[in-house]
């Protein structure tokens, strides 16, 4: 399959990292500091999700800001050894000019250049939770990759792990591109479907990048 695009935007864990074992241990250490289980989880959402809706809709509003430095706290300090380049990442990256791709992650500015630093990724264009009022699945965060690029959402490719992020890039009214790297198929909406970025290759052409998608 091949897509024709001017800009690529890549959500970060679970699509260009993997660090759902950090991910997963930090929040089960924050949830049991502030007597929340799995239930909790559950009916609220995690993954796809800024930190700050999550706790937002799990405590009371007074007690927001102190629990969002903590969870915080205890990402950025289980970044080193928890955090690797999910197969395909730095191949694909490598064959795209860095002003014609974005990471635009759920994550804070300093958790989210931890994590890339750690896996080896420098991206010249980043938009983390800091940067916008609404994250995914509203299209705001795309729709500002899209921006600091220079190009038409619909020119723009989406690729990401999580429902919450394919919703944001079909919002957008982006083509978007699933990895089947963290939830089943049967939970991701999108263009096409793939196990993970290996499956894909990328070409700067006249017209701009052509990716060529194994599915």
């Amino acid at each position: 399959m091949r897509i024709q695009a001017d800009a690529l935007l890549f959500d970060n864990d679970g699509t260009l990292v993997s660090s759902i074992a950090s991910v997963e241990r930090c929040w089960a250490r924050w949830a049991a500091e502030y007597g929340l289980g799995e239930s909790d989880f559950a009916r609220v959402g995690l993954h796809g999700r800024p930190a700050v809706e999550v706790v937002a809709d799990l405590l009371p509003a007074a007690r927001v800001p102190e629990a969002l430095a903590r969870i915080e706290e205890l990402e950025v300090a289980d970044v080193e050894g928890g955090v690797v380049p999910l197969p395909g990442a730095l191949a694909l990256l490598a064959s795209v000019p860095v002003d014609r791709w974005a990471v635009v992650t759920s994550a804070t500015r300093r958790l989210a250049e931890a994590r890339l630093a750690e896996a080896g990724i420098a991206p010249k264009h980043l938009v983390c939770a800091d940067d916008v009022t609404r994250g995914k699945p509203d299209p705001e965060p795309f729709l500002l990759g899209a921006r600091h690029l220079g190009a038409d959402p619909a020119r723009c490719v989406v690729f990401e792990d999580a429902p919450a992020g394919l919703a944001a890039g079909r919002a957008a009214g982006m083509t978007t591109v699933a990895l089947a790297t963290t939830h089943p198929r049967a939970e991701l909406a999108a263009d096409v479907v793939v196990p993970s970025l290996a499956t894909v290759s990328a070409q700067v052409t006249q017209a701009g990048v052509e990716l060529l998608v194994d599915v």
